[in-house]
């Protein structure tokens, strides 16, 4: 895997952290004061974004607010930017770990499709 897809990642990940920061999501809204906001917390509004991109796509929905745009579309997008936000947020090296996870991925024998069909694949 190239350092290019390690560098655009980071790169993702300074600018959605970046905009919530400037935005105020890391700050407490009556002091205006820095806070730091929990890993569960965090994990659960990403999660919460899947939910809304798999109901966009359960009911084929546009998005309500850029309508020229299927809803999974953009619940994904809203995905990408809170996990790009929570890895700025926490120093995580996303990029490096994406670089190295699909390295290892590449390797695995139940990652290759001759070996998926032996035994039927996985129901989901």
């Amino acid at each position: 895997m190239s350092d290019a897809y390690k560098t655009m990642i980071e790169a993702l990940v300074e600018d959605s952290h970046g905009a919530a920061v400037k935005a105020g999501w890391w700050n407490d809204p009556e002091t205006g004061e820095h806070k730091d906001r929990n890993n569960g917390e965090m994990i659960a509004l990403m999660h919460s974004e899947l939910s809304e991109a798999l109901e966009a796509d359960r009911k084929d929905l546009m998005d309500d607010h850029l309508p020229d745009r299927p809803g999974v579309e953009v619940e994904l997008a809203d995905t990408l930017i809170r996990i790009f936000d929570f890895a700025g947020a926490r120093g995580l090296d996303l990029g490096g770990a994406y670089v190295a996870k699909r390295a290892y991925n590449e390797k695995r024998a139940d990652h290759k499709p001759e070996n998926r069909a032996k035994d039927g694949g996985k129901k989901y």
